[in-house]
């Protein structure tokens, strides 16, 4: 059991990296205000027992990641109730690049679906 434990961990986990791009850069086109990470990590936690799992500390490393890549933008803003935040919005180029994933991702998952289902283009 520990060996399909420890398999299904993997699978979920790079499930997740694939797609917590998506789910960051679609919860940051969406808003019409910058949001920070704890916010963004409250947005995306459905509560759900069986909804995969999205930890801040991965979402962060993913943020700075879009960043890199000029999808999204920061800016650091004092808190009132503790220390400094850092707030993330999509960029043009970001909003453009969450467009095309949508697509994508609808076309990987209708892929998937199909094969999953038995079904084939022949």
């Amino acid at each position: 059991m520990n060996d399909e434990n420890t398999i299904d961990k993997k699978f979920q986990k790079e499930l997740n990296s694939g797609i917590t791009a998506l789910i960051l850069l679609s919860v940051l086109a969406r808003s019409d205000e910058p949001m920070y990470g704890y916010q963004i990590a409250k947005l995306i936690d459905t509560g759900q027992e069986d909804a995969p799992r999205f930890k801040q500390g991965v979402l962060y490393p993913v943020l700075r990641s879009l960043e890199k890549n000029t999808l999204v933008e920061s800016s650091v803003e004092p808190s009132v109730s503790g220390p400094p935040r850092r707030y993330y919005r999509v960029t043009e180029t970001g909003q453009a690049a969450f467009e095309r994933w949508v697509i994508l991702w609808q076309q990987t998952a209708d892929f998937v679906d199909d094969r999953l289902e038995g079904e084939s283009n022949e």
